[in-house]
């Protein structure tokens, strides 16, 4: 069914707006894909933030104008899925990559990211970023360690001279 132009500005309006807050794009070609299939992959896709979007390469390029995706202009041909990651960068090619492991005819094109065009290969390395939880853990774990490493240190040092767990406990206490 053909838009019309008010139903082509609201298109272009929305896809501008979530464009403008995504951290990175992942365009993809869906042909072949299923209803079933298409049903699953939306329903997963708001579940871990990510925008799902079938539209007119124009009116995409248009929406995207004025935006850090706008690289991607002169790669959009051929019917295409859009995946805005709106949450988390690597979300978008998680979800991709998650579906296109049970559907060969889903096929990244474009992967964007900070304003880059990659290749199509990328979305591996975009999947593989780690989520929010997982980037904060690993920053816990690099803060942490600096004091448990003085802490086994002081312990070593308590041994060696017989000083035993009063030293190495105040130690602990005061990293």
């Amino acid at each position: 069914m053909a838009l019309n132009l008010s139903q082509k500005q609201e298109v272009v309006a929305e896809l501008a707006e979530v464009a403008a807050k995504a951290h990175s794009l992942v365009a993809v070609e869906y042909a072949g894909t299923t209803v079933e299939q298409m049903t699953a992959m939306r329903k997963k896709a708001r579940e871990s933030g990510v925008f799902l979007k079938v539209v007119k390469n124009t009116l995409a390029a248009r929406a995207m104008a004025g935006t850090e995706f706008e690289v991607v202009k002169d790669a959009l041909t051929g019917p295409l899925l859009y995946a805005f990651s709106t949450e988390e960068p690597g979300a978008a090619g998680r979800l991709i990559k998650e579906f296109a492991k049970t559907n060969d005819k889903l096929k990244a094109k474009v992967v964007s990211v900070e304003g880059k065009l990659l290749p199509a290969a990328h979305v591996d390395v975009l999947a593989s970023l780690p989520t929010r939880e997982e980037a904060l853990a690993m920053l816990a774990r690099v803060l942490a360690e600096p004091a448990a490493m003085f802490a086994r240190a002081v312990k070593a040092v308590a041994d060696k001279q017989g000083g035993g767990e009063a030293v190495a406990e105040e130690a602990a206490a005061e990293a």
